[in-house]
Formats: C-alpha cells, structure tokens, sequence
C-alpha cells in the first residue's frame, strides 16, 4: 500500500483542478477538508459527490478522510436551503437533541460523501470565552452531551473529532488572529480537561493553539510534547487519532513546513492545514512529516468507524421532533465569524 501523507489539504473549488489531481497522487493525503467559503468546495448534494469522487481518484483510496466542520450555528459548512439547518451547539440541552443533531447532520455527509465532522466542541464557557468558540460549546453536561453526540455520529458511519484539547473555553482571544495564553494552575484546568477525559475513548480529536503556562510557557499545546505527552495522553488519557487545529492560523510562527514539523515532532498524529491556496498546500506536502506506526495504529479506528453501514429509517420522526424543541434554528444572531476575519485578512 502506498504510504499515506498525515494531513488534511484542502482544494480550492467545486471540483479539483489538474495541479491538485497531480499533487494528490503524488502525496496521497490521509484527507481532505472542505469549506464554504474562500476555498468554496460546497455547493449542493451532487457537487460534493463529484468532487469527493475527483478525490478518491486522485489518491486511489476508497477510504481517503472527507472532513468538514459541520458543529451547527454559524459554523456549519453545509447550508440550507440545500442542506439542513442545524443549531448551534449552545441550544441543544438535552441528551435527546444532542443525539438528534447528530444523526441530522449525518444524514447529510453521508449524501455528500462526507466522512469526517470536526465536532462536537467540548469546550467549558467561561466569563472570559473570545467570541470565536460563543455558541459553539454545551452550557452544561458537557460530556453527557458530547457522548451522546459522538455515539450517534459513530454508528451512522461518520467519525467524530472532538474538540479543542485540552479545552480552549478559557482563551480570551481568537488563534485565529493571535496565540491565546490561559494563565490558570493545574488544579483549576481539571475542569476543562475533564469533558475530553470523559470522552477520552473517542476516535479523533483536535488539539488547541493555546499556551498552558503551568505546564509549558514556551510552546502552544500543538507544539509542545509536553502538554501532548503529560496532559493529553497522560492526564486526559486520549487514545484517539490527534489532529492539530489548523495550521495556518496565525496563532502559530514560521514556514507551514516548520509549524506541520514540529506538530508532529510534539505528537500530533495528523496535520490539519486549513483554508488556503494551492501553493500552501504544496508547501506543506514538501515538508518531512510522516505518519508514525502509534499514528497508525489509531487511525485503523477511524476506519473502522466510517466503515460503519448508516440507519436513516427514522429520519422524518427526528428531523420533526428535533425541529419541534429548536423552532428558532436559523435565528444564529452571532456577528463574529472567525473564518471570514480571517479570510479578509488574506485579500488585505
């Protein structure tokens, strides 16, 4: 088998063009995320088919990563009218709703051929919370909610990444834009850890671009081997595939290669690049990232998940009750989007 590259790219349009189909097959990456906007990847149902279908032909992989991030609210990928609207993660209470969200968005992936949601946020709210992660995370039972969400995407063959680790609740600014520094003692991050401890089990999760003074002053959590090797593996006890957020936020310094480098040197397993230009995604395959066998090993989980055979028999009956309890679910009302700063800060 063809070694496969340990990273998300991206692609920049409905449909892969021909430096992309020859950069796949020559990298064949692990994955490929989709957008909405900037890289405008979704479009409708058929659409995403056929590129998902560009890119498995290009890696010749049947069981090449199709990740979006699809939590709901202002930070859904796919859009209605073509898709279905879902809320934010804020205003799913109960167990019940949390479990129907997830088997609604599902459905829709698994249309497309979408395999991957980066979701759901298990992220604790806290009064200093940057506007980047509000509405975005549970207002309580936090890990109640996350694991009744991260069982409903797993049997219907779609593998959840949960996120941020080791909790990012507490950052006052958006890594987006800047490297958040959350100044609290170990015993006070017990609580953001304990949600990811909860949902240690899952089979992919996302590490945070924020800097833990008290256990490592000097890196962000993506680039530290030890708040990687101490606090999630160790502490937390993640077993799951580790991805990094994306890389190309600003939070993080250097060459994409040197960032994609020193993630992996840290622990990370997968690099997730983000929303970006064909010539950053070339530069990021030219870098001396490898998948490790540890890496391996927990990726064949996700693949198991995906393997998964889905059930959308009842899928009226949630759709209705779950549009019965949210009757406001296009009522978003948030005015901060992180992805479009970030996208105007490109054309800037």
């Amino acid at each position: 088998m063809k070694k496969v590259f340990p990273a998300f790219l991206s692609c920049q349009g409905a449909r892969l063009s021909d430096d992309e189909k020859r950069l796949f097959e020559r990298y064949n990456p692990l994955g490929v995320c989709l957008f909405s906007k900037f890289c405008a990847n979704i479009e409708s149902r058929e659409q995403v088919q056929n590129l998902v279908h560009d890119i498995k032909e290009a890696t010749g992989r049947d069981d090449v990563l199709i990740a979006v991030d699809q939590e709901g609210g202002r930070v859904r990928r796919l859009v209605e009218p073509e898709f279905m609207p879902v809320a934010a993660q804020q205003s799913l209470t109960t167990a019940e709703l949390a479990e129907q969200h997830a088997y609604l968005i599902s459905k829709d992936l698994h249309d497309c051929g979408i395999n991957v949601n980066f979701a759901p946020v298990l992220d604790k709210m806290t009064p200093q919370t940057s506007n980047v992660l509000q509405g975005r995370c549970f207002e309580s039972n936090i890990a109640e909610l996350g694991r009744a969400m991260v069982e409903a995407y797993m049997q219907q063959g779609i593998c959840p990444c949960i996120k941020h680790l080791p909790g990012h609740g507490r950052a006052a600014v958006d890594p987006h834009l800047e490297l958040p520094v959350i100044n609290e003692d170990l015993a006070t991050l017990q609580e953001d850890f304990a949600p990811f401890k909860a949902l240690k089990d899952a089979p992919m999760g996302m590490v945070a671009h924020i800097v833990l003074p008290a256990v490592d002053a000097q890196n962000a959590a993506t680039l530290s081997q030890k708040v990687i090797r101490e606090i999630i593996r160790g502490q937390i006890g993640f077993a799951g595939l580790l991805v990094s957020d994306a890389i190309v936020m600003q939070a993080l310094k250097g060459t994409i290669a040197e960032r994609a480098e020193r993630a992996v040197a840290a622990g990370c397993d997968v690099i997730c690049l983000g929303n970006t230009g064909f010539e950053v995604n070339e530069e990021l395959c030219q870098s001396k990232i490898e998948m490790t066998d540890e890496a391996s090993e927990r990726l064949n989980k996700v693949f198991q998940v995906i393997e998964n055979k889905p059930d959308f028999s009842n899928y009226e009956y949630m759709k209705n009750k779950y549009c019965a309890a949210l009757k406001n679910i296009i009522s978003y009302n948030y005015d901060y989007d992180a992805t479009e700063v970030l996208n105007r800060l490109r054309q800037a």
